[in-house]
């Protein structure tokens, strides 16, 4: 959050970096070693945490020098967005009908990361018309002297400074901060929504209070370097890590209990729940008084997945990949299963082949089709240094439209299986898939993290998973999702004090961020269990799942079964 001793220029310089398209920021891991850091230069580095940092090298081009030099996972990861009868059918509003309990997240507060939020909305009003936002941190907008303690860029508005907008009949020429997109005030409301009668709407828990951060958008030079479509909302990694450590801040000053929910995600990287944010989600996770819940994607249908297996005997696997024709560029990534390693070779769709690119250390390929204008860049990282395993990106641009076949070779004595994953559908064109998709092991990143909670989307009128909803296990084979909550057309705020239906895992995902306040007040706030961390927050929700008889659990669509809040007590009680 700070660059250590630096002075006050060095911490604008590395600033005004962090904040220019001129240049690049890459996560390193200095665990706490400010001479690591120093090498870059001052100014050159921004500290996220005591584990890693951000270090801002100049240049507005990632280029195969930088890959070799660097590695490919010292970029940030870029993701994108997921998209009162479900009270009830999640047990929701039983359990507030018990006066003993009645629960409504009293004393307990919900962070939120994502789009923003439409503060002039009734959801986030109290009943004195004073707002239930205790701050807000927009990353999107520079008011130098403005920032929240201890980060530097972007501005913070108090509760204060939001109230005093809601007074105004121009609230914007106090506090600017908007929602252009909707998704960040629909989590929020279904959250911890007040009750308005008048619309028929309450959120989950409706006592609770928000810490709201918008996020920055990801520097042009990524969005160019994975293709990244203009009009696709789109966050890299990085600031997500700094909204973490903001919404704990807050939280730990005014010694309340949090949630903080994530409701975007990434198909990058290796699908195994490691990885710089994961570490971060990971250590707040096992913090008393927070639960972390994450949306565990919408990519289960969208044929962007591919698992193979070689048959030794064979010495290769064939995938298929079908292009669309408006396709102007995209990436996808094979990572194999090691000590093995894997090569590759491709045929175009018009039958243009290249023979087999063995993999070597950081090795780097640009591929010019001499009767197609596709041009495809290859990138090998035998040893990926946050996992281990051999990773291949792929790169195409102006790909030909078609089907693509690419063999994939591996040398060893294990299995040798691999996964390939394209982007989420956010940022790829809906014609490009594989031909013979695989499902599962499709939970977006960070949704593959061990100790937070992460939850798919079930229609509670039917009691069916949602159709694009991201599939378990992790690649490590580690359960994931934990539960389904209801997200299938559910009745929310968005705009302009409007009212729409939404469907998606975030959708879900907010669910149950209120589910965990209400828990919080329970266990902190009312003195049952003061111990409570997102670890005993799963339990319980495990617990109290609903199953079916038929099935067996935890499995790879519904982990361990539906969000049943009332279950879950009645499961404390031993019924």
């Amino acid at each position: 959050m700070s660059n250590g001793n630096n002075s006050s220029n060095e911490n604008q310089s590395s600033v005004n970096k962090l904040l220019s398209n001129d240049y690049i920021d890459i996560i390193v891991e200095y665990s706490g070693n400010l001479n690591y850091l120093k090498k870059f230069g001052e100014g050159n580095y921004t500290i996220i945490d005591e584990t890693f940092a951000m270090v801002h090298l100049p240049g507005n081009e990632i280029t195969q020098e930088f890959i070799r030099q660097y590695g490919w996972t010292s970029l940030p990861y870029l993701g994108g967005i997921q998209d009162t009868t479900a009270l009830e059918a999640s047990g929701i509003t039983k359990l507030q009908n018990i006066p003993k309990l009645s629960l409504r997240g009293q004393g307990t507060l919900i962070g939120i990361l994502d789009t923003g939020i439409d503060y002039t909305n009734e959801v986030f009003k109290n009943a004195d018309n004073t707002t239930k936002i205790v701050s807000i941190w927009d990353q999107t907008i520079q008011t130098p002297g403005k920032e929240p303690e201890g980060f530097y860029y972007g501005t913070e508005y108090t509760r204060e400074q939001i109230n005093d907008a809601l007074k105004n009949p121009n609230p914007y020429d106090i506090v600017p901060s908007r929602d252009d997109n909707g998704h960040g005030t629909q989590v929020a409301g279904i959250a911890a929504g007040s009750p308005v009668a008048k619309a028929d709407f309450v959120g989950v828990a409706p006592d609770s209070e928000l810490i709201i951060v918008k996020l920055r958008y990801a520097k042009k030079v990524y969005r160019d370097y994975f293709f990244i479509p203009e009009n696709a909302l789109c966050y890299q990694t990085t600031d997500p890590m700094f909204a973490v450590q903001y919404i704990a801040k807050v939280a730990e000053k005014l010694a309340r209990p949090y949630a903080i929910l994530f409701a975007l995600g990434t198909s990058q990287g290796a699908h195994d729940g490691r990885g710089a944010f994961a570490r971060t989600l990971g250590y707040l996770s096992r913090k008393v008084g927070t639960g972390v819940i994450i949306a565990a994607g919408n990519e289960g249908n969208r044929g962007s997945h591919y698992y193979g297996v070689i048959d030794k005997n064979v010495g290769y696997d064939v995938v298929e990949l079908n292009v669309g024709e408006n396709s102007k560029g995209f990436t996808m990534e094979l990572w194999g299963t090691p000590p093995n390693l894997y090569s590759v070779d491709i045929l175009s769709p018009s039958g243009e082949y290249i023979p087999r690119i063995s993999a070597k250390i950081r090795e780097s390929r640009e591929i010019k089709f001499l009767f197609e204008s596709t041009v495809l860049y290859l990138e090998f990282q035998i040893l990926d240094e946050q996992t281990g395993n051999e990773r291949i990106l792929f790169r195409f641009k102006n790909p030909t439209k078609g089907i693509w076949r690419i063999r994939i070779y591996g040398t060893g004595n294990l299995s040798m299986s691999y996964h390939i994953w394209l982007p989420i559908k956010e940022f790829l064109d809906s014609d490009t898939f594989f031909v013979k998709p695989d499902q599962y092991t499709t939970i977006t990143s960070p949704g593959n993290t061990s100790y937070p909670i992460t939850v798919t989307a079930y229609s509670h009128t039917n009691n069916s998973l949602y159709t694009n909803a991201s599939r378990g296990f992790t690649a490590l084979n580690q359960v994931k999702p934990e539960i389904a909550a209801p997200g299938v057309n559910i009745y929310c705020p968005t705009l302009n004090n409007q009212y729409t239906r939404s469907t998606g895992s975030s959708i879900a995902a907010a669910q149950v961020a209120g589910v965990s306040a209400l828990l919080l007040e329970w266990g902190i706030i009312k003195k049952n269990y003061e111990r409570m961390d997102t670890l005993i927050i799963k339990r319980m929700l495990i617990g109290g799942a609903k199953r079916d008889p038929n099935s067996s659990y935890p499995n790879r669509d519904w982990g361990y079964g539906i969000l049943d809040l009332y279950n879950t007590f009645l499961t404390l009680r031993g019924e």
